[in-house]
């Protein structure tokens, strides 16, 4: 895929543009912004930008392209994309702003890099940015088509038909749709962004685990008030019943297979939502898989849809479930979660939800107990900064 002299190229120059590329991005997205401020409305994440966050994820996925493509330059390596794409397609990217991110980010390398971009090496980089580019074109277009959705098309409004207090900063929203179209299937585990507009007029768009899918064609989410977080404060704010909210198709590649393995569902805070779309296919299917839930909170009044998670795991026949609180109650067990004594079962395939740090140590604490890497799936909220444990 990779050509032999940008391959050698790339190689060579790989650790002087990974040491400058949260540099680069920082400079590709002030001046892509400065000049196309219109891309803000409705497409990127402006609390993702002043984080920092979306920079650095940029940054890291590019590099480990790159660095992919270097180790085995005749393959492309499409399965780090993967996520990327879902994420692209949930906001309505289309083919022809990669020529604009192409023009905005070689723009920054060149002023980053200076006399060190030789124009052989910016042509081995432009190898590498169009081999990621056209990977996830297809992928993207692939997902299109899946939606039922045409340039980026999958916008349809909701009717608010319940809004429950899950928690003091949790809120469920559960959705109708409007109009006669067919309703895009939802896997349990995907998620929908919802399109809102601020009060100064900016759209602003966020993904949301799809908490709950029914044959009625009900879907719900559940919005957790973020401190800083000017989307989910207005939804926590204002969204009442009876009101239309804009949102996506489903999509999120962390779904549920189908099979007979044991299940093992972990998750922490909010990372719950997920989870309890799982645990709702599986009560509502008849499974009888063997389904371990582990779940870790800071309370049982902070637990968003605990009420669900045990309804739904107490209605499976093999069904289990083990909740740890930093606050406990009679009976509870106390603290984060600790795997110690808690039996994993033999050929378990794994799907986990929650902050990365905690993703991080479960995650260790699973291989330890004998779950293959390749099973642990998971799901970041957010841009994925994860890149080594994909």
């Amino acid at each position: 895929m990779l050509s032999a002299k940008a391959a050698e190229l790339v190689r060579a120059t790989l650790p002087v543009v990974g040491a400058e590329l949260e540099t680069i991005t920082a400079r590709f997205y002030d001046t892509m912004f400065a000049e196309r401020p219109e891309l803000l409305d409705g497409l990127f994440n402006r609390g993702n930008q002043r984080n920092g966050e979306q920079r650095k994820a940029l940054a890291g996925a590019f590099a480990a392209f790159a660095g992919a493509l270097v180790a085995d330059p005749g393959r492309r390596p499409d399965e780090l994309l993967a996520r990327i794409a879902h994420k692209h397609t949930a906001v309505g990217v289309t083919d022809d702003q990669y020529v604009i991110v192409h023009k905005y980010l070689f723009g920054a390398i060149a002023e980053v890099l200076g006399d060190a971009l030789t124009p052989d090496v910016a042509a081995a980089w432009d190898e590498v940015y169009w081999l990621m580019a056209g990977a996830l074109i297809a992928m993207e277009s692939r997902l299109y088509a899946e939606a039922g959705a045409r340039d980026g098309k999958t916008w349809r409004t909701w009717r608010v038909v319940e809004r429950r207090e899950e928690t003091p900063d949790t809120v469920s929203l559960v959705l109708s749709p409007l109009g006669d179209g067919p309703v895009p299937p939802a896997r349990p585990g995907q998620y929908v962004s919802v399109r809102v507009t601020m009060p100064d007029g900016v759209r602003q768009v966020r993904q949301y685990t799809l908490s709950g899918h029914g044959r009625d064609g009900h879907r719900s989410i559940t919005v957790k008030r973020v401190r800083d977080g000017e989307v989910s404060s207005l939804l926590h704010a204002t969204v009442k019943e009876g009101d239309e909210l804009t949102l996506s198709a489903p999509f999120g590649d962390v779904a549920l297979e189908d099979g007979d393995a044991p299940l093992v569902l972990v998750s922490a805070g909010i990372g719950c939502t997920p989870i309890a779309a799982m645990l709702r296919h599986l009560a509502d299917t008849g499974s009888r898989r063997r389904v371990l839930v582990l779940h870790a909170d800071r309370s049982r009044a902070d637990h968003a849809l605990r009420a669900d998670m045990e309804r739904h795991t107490d209605a499976l026949p093999a069904g289990e479930r083990v909740f740890w609180y930093e606050t406990p109650s009679d009976g509870d067990r106390a603290g984060l979660m600790d795997l110690e004594g808690v039996e994993i079962p033999e050929g378990a395939v794994v799907y986990m939800c929650g902050p990365v740090a905690f993703m991080r140590a479960a995650r260790t604490g699973l291989i330890a107990a004998g779950v293959a890497p390749r099973d642990i799936h998971y799901e970041v909220f957010g841009p994925d900064l994860w890149l080594a444990a994909a």
